[in-house]
Parts: C-alpha cells; structure tokens; sequence
C-alpha cells in the first residue's frame, strides 16, 4: 500500500515517469538526466515499458538500477496486453523480488498495428481486474491507476469512463495519475465529477511538458489530448518553441497548485533539461 503521507494536504508529492531506452548509450544517458532530477527531490518514480510487454525486462532492470543508485522509491507500469493472468503474478513476483514499491495497473493500449485491444486467453480484460489481483495476492504494493480528464479516447462517454475509474478504485487503487492534458478547466472539471462519484483517493495530474510542435501534435492525436489553440499558435511563431514550452508548463504548474493539488507527475521524456528549467522557477518545489 503507499504510505498514508505519500499524498498529503499541504505537500506536492513529485514524481517522474522514465521508459526503457533502446540503446546502452541511451541508457547511460538516462541515468545522468536522473541523476539531475534528483535535485528536485521527487518522492518516487515510475518507468513504463514497450507495446505488448516488449521491455518488460529491461523495465525492470532500470527502475531496479535507479533504485540502487539514487535510493529512491520506484514503480513498474504492468499492462493486460499480451499477458495471462499467471504471466502478470509471474511479473509481480520479481518486481518484488526486485524492490519494486508500486505498480502503476494499466489495461494497455492494443500494440502497434491493432486498433482495438484483444483480451489474451487466459488473462484479464479490464484494469481493475489487475487491481484486485495486487490487492488479492500482492498487498506490499501501490497501486496507481490511469485516469483522463478528456476521457478515455475508446469510452463510450465521460460518464462511462468514470464508471471505469470508480470500478478501479473501489477494487483497490490508492491514487489515480491523470493522462496528459494543457487545459486546467478540464482536470479540475474532472476531479470534481470523481469527488461526485466518491471516489475518494487523490487525483494526480500528469504533464508532458512541450519542446517541440511537431512532437506533441502527435503525442496529443495518439492519446486524445487537445491543445489549446493560442498555445500551438505561440509555438508555431517562435523558433524558441522550448522556452515557450517551459514558460506554459510553468504556469499550468502553477495555476493547478492554486487549484489544491498534492500531487504533480511528469512525462520527463527521459532528459531533464526542460524539468531543470521549469522547476527553477517554481517556488514550493525545494532542491535537496
């Protein structure tokens, strides 16, 4: 279970999202940029791995080496793609033989050349089946959970995808990390119809900072975020898109910590430049 002072009033907890680079190099580059992130303290932080489960191995060898090198929690995405239900206990038991604190239970989107995602024989169809898993047979973990303040791109409606969300939550989720969004109204609409429908555990927005146009524009078409036009409109007109970038990211930070959040988890991309400037100029974030 994450610990009751984890998310707290009066504390932004931070954390950091990494994924498995392809490359040794890349992976010696990740650690100097976590080395860098360290600076701003987080209290944990998460690593995904590729469609279908391709890096599940190397997942767990860089959340176990961050662990190691900076003393720091750490927690493992785990997905339905690809997986029956043995597989995913298997999974579970070496990310805890592994000192894995969390894990971030995801159904998972259908690998690359499928729309739809296929329910694998002998395994789970819906996310909250893994979270009742964990809370079954794995009571030592967190347990985080996907929320989208724009809904879900494959729900039938917001009101579906919140039934989803409450499913997840009452099977056992500690805390829900929110998909990436730039429109502020939409998370703190968002957080209010989860508090209407009792689900009571905090609600963490996710930020993907923005360096490059181009980048986000497909990011934000993949997984149905929208951008608000006046912000594309200034990254369009500068060939400085990444101080336009950090200055927007900045003032979301801002704006949704006026808003009484505990929590800020960020899509760091696996470099640190942006974060470094962003924290800089944010004022409750202490360094270590």
């Amino acid at each position: 279970m994450i610990p009751n002072n984890l998310y707290q009033p009066g504390k932004l907890t931070l954390s950091f999202e990494l994924f498995p680079p392809k490359t040794e190099k890349g992976e010696a580059n990740l650690y100097r940029h976590v080395e860098t992130l360290m600076e701003y303290s987080p209290d944990f932080i998460t690593c995904t791995y590729g469609a279908g489960g391709s890096t599940q191995t190397k997942t767990l060898d860089i959340i176990r080496t961050v662990k190691e090198r900076f003393n720091i929690p750490v927690a493992s995405h785990l997905t339905l793609v690809g997986s029956t239900a043995d597989q995913l206990r298997d999974y579970i038991k070496e990310a805890k033989a592994q000192g894995v604190d969390h894990i971030v239970a995801l159904r998972g989107d259908p690998p690359e050349g499928e729309t739809e995602f296929q329910q694998t024989d002998g395994g789970y169809r819906y996310a909250n089946e893994l979270v009742e898993l964990l809370n079954s047979e794995f009571k030592s973990f967190g347990v985080f959970v996907a929320g989208y303040p724009e809904k879900h791109r494959e729900a039938a409606s917001m009101e579906a995808d919140l039934d989803n969300l409450k499913r997840k939550v009452d099977a056992g989720a500690d805390a829900v990390i929110t998909q990436l969004f730039y429109c502020n109204e939409d998370f703190f609409r968002f957080r209010d119809q989860c508090d209407a429908r009792g689900i009571n555990v905090p609600i963490v927005p996710g930020l993907l900072p923005v360096t490059d146009l181009k980048q986000i524009q497909r990011i934000s078409s993949l997984c149905g975020a929208k951008l608000p036009q006046d912000f594309v409109d200034a990254l369009g007109s500068t060939e400085d898109q990444f101080q336009v970038g950090v200055e927007q990211a900045v003032a979301q930070i801002e704006e949704l910590k006026s808003g009484g959040i505990n929590g800020l988890h960020l899509y760091v991309l696996n470099r640190s430049k942006a974060i470094v400037e962003i924290m800089k100029r944010l004022d409750t974030i202490p360094t270590a």
